[in-house]
Order: structure tokens, then C-alpha cells, then sequence
């Protein structure tokens, strides 16, 4: 592990000290890997105006990301394990082995599930649920009876030893909750350009962070204060 600079403490601590108040992060992963920027929330913190910045500001796929031992406990598969049809033969991603997709969900309590409030409310109520399922105390049932699928809120199952077998957002997400002592659950959400549609460049990124007095920070030093 290379020796953090005193820039690179101050950022990490910023961003602890930002999650574990639930402020969104900006987190960049690697050039090598997606290239990508994920505006990043504590589930639990998720309301409607939260969605509505996912949504204009953001514009990428909304996705709660669910430590592996909570996803075993509530039955939630990855969904290229389940799926029987040719489109899910012979994955060949570019970034990574393979997905971190799982199905998708909306509270039973929601009517479309698709507004910013039903959104934020499946999102937000699968903070609790994942700290009572890592805890023994809720299962695959109790999911079924608060959830419905398919819905509007992606899942995403981290990795099971988090940094050590993977390094997306799924999991710099989660290892990042599990440093600050929040429930693991996470949303992940990427930054795209308007103008090109790509993904946001790091410049944009750190130019938005600094205009909404957001604490950005790169994968690699994330992973060097975290793994």
C-alpha cells in the first residue's frame, strides 16, 4: 500500500466525515477500469430530492448496492445466475468479470414505483432492512412481504470480501458504510455528460463537486485508506 499524502488524509477524511453524516460523495473509480464517477449516498439517507439530483444531475442508472452476506440472507441472487435465456451466455464485460446485478425492486407501499418519492422510499427502507437481515433478524420472507418484483429500484450484491475481490463502486461503496459504521447499503449513481452523452470526464466531476461543496475523491486513494 503506498503512503498517503496529507492531501490525499484530508480528502479521505472529508469524505468519511461527509457519508457518515448522509451527504452524497463523488467517488472517481479508475481510468482502467469504468472511467466512471458515481454520485454515492448511505441508503438510509435517500429522500425525493435526493432521487431528483440522481436523476438531473447525475443521469445515470440509480442502483442500491447490498453487502454479499445480506444479499445471501435475503435470497437475492445475481441475476445472470437465474436467467435462463441466450442473452445471458458468455458475458464478456470490459471492466470486470462479471455484473453485480440483481433484480429489481419496489416497496409494496409504492404505486408506480418509479416517482422520486416511491423511489426514495424502497430506497431508503432498504437501509433497515439490510442491517436487521446482517443481524439475523429479517429474511428472504420478510423481504417478500415489504418488496415486490420486478420494480423500479435496481440491486446490486457486492463482492464477499468487498475491496479484496473487486474494486467498483458496488463495493468502495459499501467498504465505505462499513468504515463509518452505517448499514450496508448503499446507492451508486453515475455522473454522464449532457453534451456527449459519455460519461462525465474527472475534470467535471471535481468541478461539479466544487460547486455543490461535495467532497470528491479517486478509487486510488479511497483503496488506500480502506483496503
Amino acid at each position: 500500500m503506498s503512503r498517503a499524502t496529507e492531501t490525499d488524509r484530508d480528502t479521505f477524511e472529508r469524505v468519511r466525515s461527509a457519508f457518515g453524516a448522509g451527504e452524497p460523495v463523488l467517488i472517481h473509480d479508475f481510468d482502467d477500469r469504468e472511467g466512471e464517477t458515481d454520485l454515492v449516498y448511505p441508503a438510509a439517507a435517500v429522500d425525493p430530492a435526493a432521487v431528483a439530483r440522481m436523476r438531473n444531475d447525475a443521469g445515470g442508472l440509480v442502483c442500491v448496492a447490498l453487502a454479499d452476506d445480506v444479499a445471501n440472507a435475503l435470497s437475492l441472487p445475481f441475476m445472470d445466475d437465474v436467467l435462463d435465456h441466450p442473452a445471458t451466455a458468455a458475458h464478456d464485460l470490459a471492466y470486470d468479470s462479471r455484473s453485480s446485478f440483481s433484480f429489481t425492486v419496489n416497496h409494496r407501499d409504492s404505486f408506480t414505483g418509479i416517482t422520486d418519492r416511491d423511489r426514495a422510499m424502497t430506497i431508503s427502507r432498504l437501509a433497515p432492512v439490510a442491517e436487521s437481515a446482517r443481524a439475523g433478524d429479517y429474511d428472504a420472507d420478510d423481504f417478500g412481504n415489504e418488496f415486490r418484483a420486478p420494480g423500479h429500484v435496481h440491486l446490486l450484491r457486492g463482492a464477499p470480501n468487498l475491496l479484496s475481490d473487486r474494486q467498483g463502486h458496488t463495493e468502495l461503496g459499501l467498504a465505505l458504510a462499513d468504515e463509518v459504521d452505517l448499514p450496508p447499503a448503499v446507492v451508486v449513481c453515475e455522473m454522464l455528460d449532457d453534451q456527449s452523452g459519455s460519461a462525465l470526464s474527472v475534470a467535471a466531476a471535481r468541478d461539479y463537486a466544487t460547486r455543490h461543496d461535495l467532497a470528491f475523491i479517486d478509487g486510488d486513494s479511497l483503496l488506500d485508506e480502506l483496503a
